[in-house]
């Protein structure tokens, strides 16, 4: 199983980053299916800054518990950086965090288009200081995708946490 080689340095590093800097993150996840939110809170103290995971496979999930408009999801899909920036700014608000994390893309095998083929994911930060979102075109298996999406969403919240987020 491909989460056996994952190693806990990355998760930590947020971890003991957040603690420092008195910051409380949730996250909201789709495609990943709390894979985020498992990493996260498998290192010890985790629960002096997670304060909440959401995963909104559905599009109505997504409307109501991160108040994701429908007309955002009709007019750019559930796989877009405007879902992404939406759920982010959602997850903040319901949780009341400061930082709230958003994954939405298409792990495969199916479900992939000529337009959003299988393996595009959009990660999204709200932060006090604005909203960033990262498209990414994953290689690999459903589980490789996951895997490296979980990867890159710790290393989105990292470069926010280490100041290389403007």
């Amino acid at each position: 199983m491909v989460l056996e080689k994952i190693e806990k340095g990355l998760e930590e590093k947020v971890g003991n980053l957040l603690l420092r800097q008195t910051k409380k993150i949730a996250v909201a996840e789709s495609c990943t299916g709390g894979l985020v939110a498992h990493r996260i809170t498998n290192v010890s103290g985790a629960s002096g800054y997670f304060e909440a995971g959401f995963v909104t496979y559905s599009n109505k999930a997504k409307e109501r518990c991160l108040s994701v408009p429908e007309a955002i999801i009709k007019a750019k899909g559930a796989v877009s950086e405007e879902t992404a920036r939406s759920m982010a700014e959602g997850v903040r608000s319901a949780a009341g965090v400061d930082i709230g994390l958003a994954i939405t893309g298409i792990a495969g095998p199916g479900g992939g288009t000529d337009e959003k083929p299988v393996g595009t994911v959009y990660i999204a930060l709200a932060v006090p200081g604005g909203t960033f979102v990262r498209k990414f075109s994953f290689q690999g298996d459903r589980e490789e995708i996951k895997l490296q999406t979980s990867d890159e969403a710790l290393l989105l919240i990292l470069d926010h946490l280490e100041g290389r987020l403007r």
